[in-house]
């Protein structure tokens, strides 16, 4: 029934259902290039993926998420939400996949309580507290994934040291002591992407804040994505940018960064007031 409310260019398209056997079995299109958890993590691997194309991957992900929570006929929470659901095409195009944990949300309702369901490592703590069931239940779990591209990183590895070895948090913690650099991937790593890597660090930051209410929509971060994504190839990166314009082009909202929420009332979130990295785009801010 999820399905069926779905039709979007960046999730696996359902074909039919086949009812020749014991147990009815669900169709899919068939997607060639195995998922993006195989292609970051696993080490024979063709390819560990470029940041282009990783950002791309991302954005496509979250544009489809924002429909599933906004643009679908019923809003859709997908509760599972991480690289092994996301599945790349023959031109590595993301297509969102793996439903069976997803909930339909009624019009009159903005959350639902449930049996908390998900993957260790993606879920959010607020929904593992409560039971309460939200779509920036989706973003946290988004973000955990923004993370893990960047950095190659399991969001959950009992190898690494105890302060470590759970992606989300050692990766906030690593970010309020401007220690970022120490765990991007280097893999794609370098000078002309670095200012990028790190606004897409302090959105996914953003995303995983402990108050589900101070984290961005998937609208939201959808939005941002694309701006950067699109700005390295807009012309006008290359010129004296003023600052609106560049504030423009990277999808920012005052709304969404200056809240005034501080580190000390989001926990485990970032401070994008407080605790901001800023930079230098020639000339911009």
């Amino acid at each position: 029934m999820v399905l069926y409310q779905i039709n979007h260019k960046n999730v696996v398209k359902l074909l039919g259902c086949c009812l020749e056997t014991q147990v009815p079995l669900l169709v899919y299109e068939y997607i060639t290039n195995g998922t993006v958890f195989h292609h970051l993590h696993n080490d024979d691997a063709a390819s560990h993926l470029p940041w282009e194309t990783r950002l791309r991957i991302a954005t496509e992900t979250a544009e489809a998420l924002s429909y599933l929570h906004s643009a679908a006929s019923i809003p859709i929470i997908h509760r599972d939400i991480k690289l092994a659901n996301i599945l790349l095409d023959e031109n590595y195009t993301a297509k969102f996949f793996d439903f069976g944990a997803s909930r339909l949300i009624p019009s009159d309702q903005a959350q639902i309580t449930t049996i908390v369901q998900g993957t260790f490592g993606y879920l959010d703590p607020e929904y593992m507290l409560t039971s309460l069931l939200t779509e920036k239940s989706d973003v946290y779990s988004f973000g955990v994934v923004l993370m893990e591209m960047l950095t190659g990183q399991k969001v959950v590895c009992f190898k690494r040291s105890e302060e470590s070895r759970v992606l989300a948090m050692y990766f906030v913690s690593l970010m309020k002591e401007n220690r970022l650099l120490n765990i991007l991937d280097p893999r794609v790593l370098n000078d002309e992407n670095v200012e990028q890597l790190k606004e897409v660090a302090t959105l996914a930051c953003r995303c995983v804040r402990v108050k589900g209410e101070e984290r961005p929509t998937m609208k939201e971060v959808a939005h941002e994505l694309a701006g950067l994504q699109a700005l390295p190839k807009h012309p006008w990166s290359k010129s004296n940018l003023a600052g609106e314009e560049s504030e423009y082009l990277l999808g920012r909202f005052p709304s969404t960064y200056n809240d005034g929420v501080t580190s000390s009332s989001m926990g485990m979130g970032y401070d994008s007031i407080n605790n901001k990295i800023t930079f230098e785009l020639e000339g911009a801010r």
